[in-house]
């Protein structure tokens, strides 16, 4: 299905934009047209990206920000607002891992990865949310994970991050579905990304930052009277 153009006009941003799935997903949505704000804490990283986006001709502004502190999530979201117009799609993409078994991890990781993987879809969403109440559409995409539906040992916070943030996301689909705003999770499994490491697996057969990308895209085509509450994604073959 050709969507070029399909999101022209249309305003984006993405979390943890600068790299990896983040920025697979920006570029799929400024592909199709929009206006993309990607924001992270690496200046320079950012930068680069924007600049490989704008090669493509895709029109993208890079603010940086630590979406953990609500200040600075209320500084980005009215800097993007100021710079593009209203942000109609909003994708929470931003997330580390921290693994090990429970009893050898700090109250610092917890909430280093709480904060990032869960607290900021919070902080950043009930921002966005207003002006998407306003023009009574939109859509808010969590960046979840198959860990959000399993366990597995050493994965203990990385765990509670992701099968919270699928509560989360749920609950505020219930929240906000009567305005016309579609609330969705994807779940990928193991991403070929520098997310964290893959020894002994081959990453060709793991799922690609573009997969994700395109579970995006086809949540943001859907037809009007419907939306997919959450997609799980696993590769063809095992890795």
């Amino acid at each position: 299905m050709d969507q070029a153009n399909t999101l022209t006009g249309k305003n984006a941003m993405v979390t943890g934009g600068g790299r990896g799935i983040g920025y697979a997903i920006a570029r799929r949505l400024g592909k199709m047209g929009a206006r993309v704000a990607i924001c992270g804490r690496n200046s320079q990283e950012l930068n680069n990206a924007a600049s490989r986006l704008r090669v493509e001709g895709i029109e993208v502004f890079a603010p940086v920000a630590d979406i953990t502190h609500g200040d600075q999530i209320k500084a980005l979201v009215d800097e993007v607002q100021r710079e593009l117009g209203s942000i109609e799609i909003l994708v929470n993409n931003a997330g580390i891992g921290i693994f090990g078994a429970l009893q050898d991890r700090t109250e610092q990781d917890w909430d280093s990865v709480i904060n990032t993987n869960l607290k900021s879809v919070f902080l950043v969403s009930r921002l966005v949310i207003p002006e998407m109440i306003r023009k009574k559409s939109g859509y808010i995409i969590n960046i979840s994970s198959l860990a959000g539906k399993s366990t597995f040992a050493g994965g203990g916070i990385y765990c509670a991050s992701k099968w919270g943030l699928l509560g989360l996301t749920g609950c505020m689909a219930e929240d906000l579905r009567s305005y016309g705003i579609r609330v969705s999770a994807i779940c990928p499994g193991s991403v070929a990304t520098d997310f964290s490491p893959h020894t002994g697996k081959d990453t060709s057969k793991m799922l690609q930052p573009e997969d994700v990308a395109y579970a995006v895209a086809a949540l943001v085509t859907q037809a009007p009277g419907s939306f997919i509450s959450e997609v799980q994604m696993r590769p063809t073959q095992k890795p």
